[in-house]
């Protein structure tokens, strides 16, 4: 049966990593009348979604009784405030990085964005050795210095794309800026949320329930600051549609994937499926979404971030 859950967790984790790339692409790029729907809004919408499906996984747990779903909830959330406040900083950071994947992904194509985002394997490994003392071999670093000088590759302008100088709407800059913010937030994050993990026994629902309550707080002050007076004129709804929700699940739906993986396969299959994305997202990018043209450099690129996923044991926890 924990063989099966593993694959299957494996596989879909695959999907949502591939589907929400390329449908938080394509709907930011997508030229439709009236407004565009607020990528603010959406991660608002993402962390409840979220949270009411750990509230589900937690009332699963507790033999569907709710009586045990309000002692947990009690017991675990607010007779522990001070346990509960140190996800405060993991959330905060992680609605800064989701928000920032919006931005990425409206101005890289998707095939780019998916391996430069794998940087976040490198400020892992630094994070992790410098907050939980681990140690990393010498093939560990020379895979990293490799992700670092491939990724470097894959930013390098070539010759077709200097001559035609967008192939893709946005700023490749600003999307560059957007993914390496994401990187070491993504990175902190991460271990932060792993170091608590590992000095807790709170289930990791427990800790998603935290995460998404500090994470909607955050994100709606996102909202008021920045798109406060979109808000007011069109709703918060504005620009909704079939698209726009299915990447606010895909969203939602990432962070519990990602546990189920942790709790029933391992990191080298891990890294193995966010491969096989890259693989996916650039043969869509490719084919389906035109926005994405292979060079020599790229394709060198995709092969040792390939081979750096199998090698570093350090990916994030969420």
């Amino acid at each position: 049966m924990s063989a099966n859950l593993k694959y299957v967790s494996l596989g879909i984790l695959v999907f949502q990593t591939t589907s929400l790339v390329l449908t938080m692409r394509y709907s930011r790029t997508l030229k439709e009348e009236g407004p565009r729907y607020l990528s603010s809004t959406a991660v608002v919408v993402a962390e409840l979604l979220k949270i009411m499906a750990c509230i589900l996984l937690v009332y699963k747990d507790s033999k569907c009784s709710l009586r045990a779903l309000n002692r947990v909830l009690h017991d675990e959330i607010l007779n522990k405030p001070m346990e509960t406040l140190k996800l405060a900083i993991p959330s905060g950071i992680y609605t800064l990085q989701n928000n920032l994947l919006y931005v990425a992904l409206s101005n890289l194509d998707a095939a780019t964005y998916q391996v430069t985002y794998q940087l976040k394997i490198l400020t892992t490994a630094l994070f992790s050795v410098s907050m939980l003392s681990k140690k990393l071999g010498v093939y560990q670093w020379l895979s990293l210095v490799i992700l670092m000088t491939g990724v470097a590759f894959v930013q390098w302008p070539s010759d077709s794309q200097l001559d035609s100088k967008e192939l893709s709407a946005g700023s490749q800059f600003v999307g560059l800026m957007a993914v390496l913010t994401a990187c070491f937030s993504s990175g902190f994050a991460g271990v932060y949320f792993e170091k608590i993990l590992k000095e807790t026994k709170q289930s990791v629902w427990i800790r998603n329930i935290q995460l998404g309550f500090f994470g909607s707080i955050f994100g709606l002050m996102g909202v008021y600051i920045y798109d406060g007076e979109l808000v007011s004129k069109n709703g918060f709804f504005q620009g909704y549609n079939r698209l726009t929700w299915i990447v606010v699940v895909l969203q939602a739906l990432g962070g519990l994937v990602i546990a189920a993986v942790i709790k029933y396969a391992d990191n080298i299959l891990k890294g193995f499926a966010t491969s096989l994305s890259i693989i996916l997202s650039t043969l869509i990018s490719y084919f389906w979404l035109q926005d994405f043209v292979p060079t020599s450099s790229y394709s060198s690129m995709k092969y040792w971030v390939g081979q750096v996923q199998w090698l570093i044991p350090v990916i994030p926890t969420l």
